[in-house]
């Protein structure tokens, strides 16, 4: 029902089957020891596929939506959501800075960053944050504090959430030269707001561990990255300040969560139908409603995410982004519908080792989390009203 061109189709399986033979067995080993799929990367790279956001002029695939073909990527993410939600998030923070360079990098910057991707297999990520509201039990305050100095600048401070820490090469990070912040959590003008490239060996730059001890999403390793006075020299300086927030480039990426949103949900449906045939189930009419209202969340958000991609392959970029955090919205509640749905045809079995669908329900219930789902269905209506809105990070 919703296959992709011949050549895209093939890549998009390419991936299924590196995921069902290869990621998904390793899934639970990494979610235990809550460590970097490394292996899964390195079968990446062998395969080619790191560089699928690459522009093709560098080598890469040109998949995205600066490459006219956000679906091919989109897909390519659900199917390693559906082997590991973690893997999929370390991939998208990966697929996603290659998206950026694209749109914001000057030429001797991509030569120089694509190439290392396409060449060594180097693997990048962006971390933003910095929140600044310690939760219960927290006494460290987080946040970076930038400075000019002669050839580039000084990085102090600390983030948190910084996915694939201790497992990449390199880091986009998201500072604020009028104080602590980052781009999420920062107050001041979105002028202040500097992309600076981090070469993630730099001894300066340290990860702890023992911040992260979260119910799912494990194997990203969202450690609390340290910078102790690490200095960024001036070309690792990416776009002008204040560029990523004044072009939106956050849409670009609100649907790809969606997409591994998706993933998790038709990870637990495939185990459900195979679950309800073993069982003999399927003659149960409460079950039968069960796997009816699965397949339409899972088509619902499939043609959610076929919408949304048609506007950025076309460049209708302001209908893209509001349609984008539309489709965020929805298919966050249809992934965790399906995946309750799922429980309660297969029951209690469903959530014992080794069923991947009680990961499955720890991983998603955390991830949906990664933004404010009240802050989103207030932006949405505030467009509707025709207020003023922030589209990129949701501010009330």
């Amino acid at each position: 029902m919703f296959k992709l061109p011949p050549e895209r189709q093939a890549l998009v399986d390419r991936v299924r089957a590196l995921a069902s033979e290869r990621f998904a067995p390793r899934a639970g080993r990494y979610d235990r020891a809550a460590a970097f799929p490394a292996e899964d990367f390195e079968d990446l790279s062998r395969e080619g596929l790191l560089a699928a956001a690459v522009p093709a002029g560098y080598g890469g695939l040109g998949l995205g939506p600066r490459g006219g073909d956000a679906l091919t990527l989109w897909m390519m993410t659900k199917e390693l959501a559906k082997a590991d939600l973690s893997l999929a998030r370390c991939w998208e923070g990966h697929a996603n800075s290659m998206v950026l360079l694209d749109a914001m990098a000057d030429l001797a910057q991509k030569e120089r960053w694509f190439d290392g991707v396409v060449r060594r297999g180097e693997k990048w990520v962006a971390w933003s944050g910095e929140p600044q509201s310690p939760a219960p039990g927290e006494k460290a305050r987080f946040g970076t504090h930038v400075e000019r100095a002669p050839g580039g600048w000084v990085v102090d401070g600390s983030k948190v959430f910084s996915t694939s820490a201790g497992g990449v090469e390199w880091a986009i990070l998201l500072v604020n030269s009028a104080g602590p912040g980052g781009a999420r959590h920062a107050q001041g003008s979105p002028e202040a707001l500097l992309l600076l490239a981090c070469e993630l060996g730099d001894r300066s730059v340290t990860f702890d561990g023992s911040w992260w001890d979260p119910v799912g999403m494990r194997a990203t390793v969202s450690h609390l990255v340290k910078f102790d006075r690490t200095f960024i020299p001036e070309e690792n300086l990416i776009g002008a300040p204040g560029q990523y927030l004044r072009e939106g480039w956050q849409t670009a990426f609100t649907p790809h969560y969606a997409s591994s949103f998706l993933g998790a949900a038709e990870a637990a449906y495939d185990y459900a139908i195979e679950c309800i045939a073993s069982q003999g189930k399927g003659g149960d009419p409460y079950v039968q409603q069960r796997v009816a209202r699965m397949a339409v969340n899972l088509d619902t958000a499939q043609l959610w995410l076929r919408h949304v991609a048609s506007l950025w392959d076309e460049a209708r970029h302001a209908e893209a982004q509001l349609a984008g955090i539309r489709a965020r919205h929805v298919i966050e509640h249809l992934a965790a519908e399906t995946v309750d749905h799922a429980i309660r045809a297969c029951g209690a079995r469903s959530l014992i080792r080794p069923s991947p669908v009680e990961r499955i329900l720890r991983d998603l219930t955390f991830y949906l989390r990664h933004d404010n789902d009240d802050q989103l269905l207030s932006t949405i209506g505030k467009s509707v009203l025709g207020q003023v809105f922030d589209p990129s990070f949701y501010k009330p």
